[in-house]
């Protein structure tokens, strides 16, 4: 038996590193799983937020009319009758009222300031004649972007003749290549197939063609359509306008510098980050700011200085039950003290930064002990042993190698307060806030909130805006971290 012991049974030893290896590999599936499902999310929200970092625009020829724009004051031309005018005269048969309204709701409300401020920054333009983009609104945007749409161009391939009877217009000849739905683009119209029977194909016009000459391989094209008009954000007349600016090389692709340069705005292609990102920075500042030095301190205290009674042993449980209190809880604490009671402004920095300090002060001091406490005892009794007292002990040996793992207690508490949203909703930070902040006691918004707001908002184009708002808190909360985990490696020490 003793042999048997000293030299192992194999069949035993086969099973113990037989389980061992079972058991590494379910560790390795669970974290394969892990990250697929992770990469799949990122991946998925980098799909959906891709389109919102691009912009289209019309290249429109703008003749800059002393008349309209006053050298003086160059603020107060007409520049949306500018850009209007531009636009139709490139549709001369586009004359009825609704079609011109519906033609130049194509472009964005912000097109016109675009327009003052680059003549604005150039006023010697003035009298001239310039062609400038102007911002397609959001609908015509999604157009232009990939999987929001979904229009064919087919070649006409057949002989057809044209002819009108009153508003109705009718194909005859080869009509084998039509089909009810589709658009037969010729002569400078589209006409919308409506009925097709016998070989006679009957049509409407969405623009009226310039002549009526028969049709000949090549003259023609047809526009199909995946989608109906009524599921379509974009009718079939502005699907022919734009596809009409498509092939004269109109549109311009640009990158969106306005959605982090700009506030946020009811129009989708209008709204940015801007004043999201400065509200987040404000009140991770006042935050930081606020709960670091208190959470350090009371963490020292608390492991170095207290005495160990009923007293602080209360403290310590009611600091580890604060730290799992939900965070609506503390935003309705910032409702009844900082607004209701101290009369602090609503929707500000400084109010949302009390509140998340409030926040994730539980989680600085827990992490900060337990940093304290890490380090090996044997310093502070080397720190006495050489005449240094407690308190020097303390803040001259302990502290600064407890560093790394305040940090550590930092990070977390720096992404718990980027990410949250509850707490801030209670304050009023959920408002349309327009300007960008400029101080910590003006009204604001931050990222989570914007990302909330514009997750509820009907218009398709908000639902790009918004993925790309996540990676946008993505990326911040990135660099945040990358700071701390530097800041981290650079005081940390080995022992």
């Amino acid at each position: 038996m003793i042999d048997k012991f000293q030299k192992g049974d194999p069949a035993r030893l086969a099973k113990r590193y037989s389980s061992e290896r079972r058991f590494q590999a379910y560790g390795a599936a669970a974290l394969a799983i892990s990250v697929l499902f992770l990469a799949y999310l990122i991946i998925d929200i980098g799909i959906k937020a891709w389109p919102s970092f691009f912009e289209h625009r019309v290249v429109l020829q703008f003749n800059l009319d002393p008349g309209k724009i006053d050298f003086t004051n160059v603020q107060k031309g007409d520049f949306t009758g500018l850009i209007k005018d531009s636009l139709r005269a490139l549709f001369p048969t586009v004359t009825d009222r609704a079609d011109k309204k519906n033609l130049t709701a194509l472009l964005s409300v912000g097109a016109a300031d675009d327009l003052r401020d680059q003549i604005v920054a150039n006023p010697s333009s003035i009298g001239t004649t310039v062609n400038a983009g102007a911002l397609l609104s959001d609908d015509a945007d999604l157009y232009f972007k990939e999987g929001f749409s979904s229009t064919i161009k087919t070649a006409g391939k057949t002989n057809l003749q044209l002819a009108q009877t009153g508003e109705e217009y009718l194909f005859s000849g080869d009509t084998s290549q039509l089909a009810v739905g589709q658009i037969v683009r010729t002569n400078g119209g589209a006409l919308r197939i409506t009925s097709l029977e016998a070989g006679i194909a009957k049509a409407e016009a969405l623009m009226v063609p310039e002549n009526l000459n028969s049709l000949i391989p090549g003259s023609w094209d047809l526009l199909s359509l995946s989608e109906t008009e009524a599921e379509r954000s974009i009718d079939d007349r502005s699907t022919v306008w734009l596809e009409a600016l498509r092939d004269k090389g109109l549109i311009e692709k640009h990158f969106a510098w306005r959605f982090f340069t700009a506030g946020d705005s009811r129009e989708p292609e209008l709204a940015g980050l801007r004043g999201a990102i400065t509200g987040s920075l404000l009140t991770l500042i006042m935050t930081l700011s606020l709960s670091v030095p208190l959470g350090i301190a009371a963490a020292v205290y608390l492991e170095e200085f207290a005495p160990k009674n009923r007293w602080t042993e209360v403290i310590e449980v009611n600091i580890n039950n604060l730290a799992a209190v939900p965070s609506i809880i503390f935003g309705l604490l910032g409702l009844a003290v900082f607004l209701n009671f101290f009369g602090l402004p609503r929707s500000a920095p400084l109010v949302g930064g009390l509140v998340l300090a409030l926040l994730v002060l539980p989680t600085i001091i827990i992490a900060s002990r337990a940093a304290l406490n890490a380090v090996p005892p044997s310093i502070k009794e080397a720190a006495l042993g050489v005449g240094a007292s407690h308190q020097q002990a303390v803040f001259h040996h302990v502290l600064p190698l407890a560093v790394p793992g305040i940090l550590t207690g930092t990070i977390l508490g720096v992404a718990r307060a980027l990410g949250e949203t509850a707490p801030l909703l209670m304050i009023g930070m959920v408002a349309f806030i327009v300007d960008v902040p400029k101080g910590f006691t003006e009204a604001a918004t931050v990222l989570p909130v914007q990302i909330y707001l514009w997750s509820d908002l009907p218009e398709v184009a908000f639902q790009s805006r918004t993925a790309a708002a996540i990676i946008v808190l993505l990326v911040i909360l990135f660099c945040l971290n990358a700071v701390a985990i530097y800041l981290r490696k650079r005081f940390e020490r080995r022992w």
